[in-house]
């Protein structure tokens, strides 16, 4: 189990990279985008902060970053997941994990669920940008699961 995670989250890295490369080549960056690509990658430190135990509270969910910082965060994402996912065991995937959300409300989750909802957020989130750069005249860039496998990643 742990070298499907391993997989998705490289699968992650592999399709926030393009993304980045994408919004970084654009003559013409819609905004929306630049928005929603920093906070899926705020949104991944969250999860790998709650992972790890420690209270994210102080972690800002929506930050208002430019390029450059999206492009720092994209490499100690990867970097930190990777590091995350190596040293966990299959029997530490049905562990629970505890942590307050933004507005202090405590929940408990499994490590395995987390994961899952880490990879699926980001997904949605590539989907929204593909949209915004569609809906600006511009071509997006396939982040597909498949054309990650196809590439032979």
């Amino acid at each position: 189990m742990k070298e499907y995670y391993l997989r998705l989250f490289h699968h992650a890295d592999w399709a926030n990279r393009r993304v980045l490369t994408l919004l970084q080549n654009l003559s013409a960056l819609p905004d929306k985008a630049r928005r929603v690509f920093a906070h899926l990658l705020a949104a991944e430190q969250v999860w790998l902060t709650r992972l790890r135990g420690t209270a994210s509270s102080h972690l800002e969910s929506w930050p208002d970053h430019a390029l450059e910082k999206c492009a720092a965060q994209v490499e100690v994402n990867a970097a930190e997941y990777r590091r995350y996912l190596e040293t966990l065991t299959d029997a530490m995937l049905n562990f629970t994990i505890t942590y307050r959300n933004s507005k202090g409300a405590e929940f408990s989750n499994s490590v395995h669920d987390t994961l899952t909802h880490v990879s699926l957020h980001g997904s949605y989130h590539r989907g929204q940008i593909a949209q915004t750069i569609r809906g600006a005249g511009l071509e997006p860039v396939n982040t597909d699961f498949i054309t990650f496998v196809r590439e032979g990643k």
